[in-house]
């Protein structure tokens, strides 16, 4: 059976400019009351939304997801504020096509038109391409709109962060998507109204959270369903084939990445082993380098459970080791149980924390002299010197300790690093550590 058409039907001017236009184009946002998902930046009486109705624009970053309308609000700014519209991809582009569209900028600002100059992926720019923006955007030349997924703070140079504002948007939620797939199902005009498609209960609720936070995705899923629907019936069947092979939205290095790693671990220093699985899970689903989960999974275990269980550390290694034999998918479970184990164990950082304030202190007090008792006298010129005098051999004295013998230097005598919790094995020595420091505090013999 031959495939139904997905496009309206075409007539006039649509017919000329519009109708091999992909259903998401079609159905971009005319005004801001179409948009869809950004409630926090654009509701009505938002200080940005005034400022876009009111033609007063201003240059700007947009950081957010793929599909969440960063493009869009770039081309209402311009509708609103009667200026031209440019745009330019850094993916595409380099340094001749910026002077490029900045000379046209020039010459339409001379006979007094405004451009918004739109870079798309504008992190992808390096420093010199971004610096070429900074004069046109100073004279107003052009107001400037960089689209990101990726943290502007780590991506952009500080001189272009200053001449913008930062507007933060968000993954649009399944609700407010599958208002999106309802209108382009019903404009006959755009979408795909003239097609009459009829949608089992729940197909658009599923399209929209299978779009995982995108519109445009979703859109693009509902494109699709149209064109395999069977007499113009989305089902259950066309779904499953539509969203066979989706992914979930995951960025290997970017903010995503850093944001799920410090979830993980907190979730771990939190003692929640649903919340550890989880975002394991989810950074295991979005291809994240399986070793790189092992070695971080290695330092929780280092770090946060510590001497309270030094299992955990031989544990971590077990994993590590086990995933290397087996590989995916199979020594994937050996860090998930790593983690729910992790999760579930005794914490303490007081290994950590005594590590760093030592480090600190041999920073502040640079290069203190070892005691003479606890120096190494191989040579009877160095015993001579009174190297390894006084020494008392530990094993020879009462309870296997000396107990008024001073380890650290003079300067920091009676100083203090580590402090045992009172959590799993560490509690076990903690009384112990807490006796040996007071003995050691008593007056020495002789």
């Amino acid at each position: 059976m031959p495939r139904r058409p997905v496009v309206p039907p075409a007539t006039g001017l649509f017919a000329e400019s519009d109708a091999l236009k992909p259903l998401a184009e079609r159905m971009r946002p005319r005004d801001l009351d179409e948009v869809v998902g950004q409630t926090r930046l654009l509701a009505p009486g938002s200080a940005l939304r005034r400022s876009i109705e009111a033609g007063r624009v201003h240059s700007m970053i947009l950081w957010g997801p793929p599909g969440c309308g960063k493009t869009t609000l770039a081309l209402l700014l311009a509708k609103y504020a009667d200026a031209q519209f440019s745009a330019i991809s850094a993916v595409l582009s380099g340094l001749a096509e910026v002077r490029a569209a900045l000379a046209a900028a020039e010459n339409r600002f001379a006979q007094g038109q405004r451009t918004v100059l739109f870079v798309d992926e504008v992190h992808r720019f390096n420093k010199v391409q971004q610096d070429a923006f900074l004069p046109h955007i100073e004279r107003g030349v052009i107001v400037f709109v960089g689209a990101t997924t990726e943290n502007p703070s780590f991506e952009l140079n500080s001189a272009l962060l200053s001449r913008c504002r930062v507007h933060v948007l968000d993954a649009v939620p399944a609700a407010a998507i599958a208002a999106a797939l309802q209108r382009a199902l019903t404009d006959r005009e755009r979408g795909l109204g003239t097609l009459e498609l009829r949608l089992d209960e729940g197909a658009i609720e599923t399209l929209a959270q299978a779009a995982d936070g995108d519109v445009r995705r979703a859109l693009t899923f509902l494109e699709i369903a149209a064109e395999l629907a069977d007499d113009g019936r989305i089902d259950a069947t066309t779904l499953d084939q539509v969203l066979a092979d989706r992914t979930r939205r995951f960025d290997k290095s970017g903010e995503q990445f850093y944001d799920q790693i410090s979830a993980l671990h907190k979730s771990v220093r939190s003692s929640d082993p649903d919340a550890a699985i989880y975002w394991l899970t989810r950074m295991l689903d979005g291809g994240c380098d399986r070793s790189y989960l092992a070695r971080r999974l290695t330092r929780m275990a280092i770090e946060d459970i510590g001497l309270a269980d030094p299992r955990a550390w031989h544990m971590a290694l077990d994993a590590w080791d086990s995933f290397d034999r087996l590989g995916s998918p199979e020594g994937e479970l050996a860090l998930a149980e790593l983690a729910l184990y992790l999760a579930v164990a005794p914490k303490s950082n007081a290994a950590y924390a005594a590590f760093n304030a030592a480090r600190e202190r041999v920073r502040e007090t640079g290069t203190l002299e070892v005691p003479m008792h606890l120096r190494n006298a191989p040579t009877k010129l160095m015993k001579g010197l009174g190297y390894g005098k006084g020494y008392q051999y530990d094993h020879a004295a009462e309870g296997g300790i000396a107990a008024d013998q001073q380890c650290l230097p003079d300067a920091l005598a009676n100083a203090v690093f580590y402090a045992p919790t009172e959590r799993g094995l560490e509690g076990q020595f903690r009384d112990k550590v807490d006796a040996v420091r007071a003995m050691r505090r008593q007056p020495k013999s002789g």
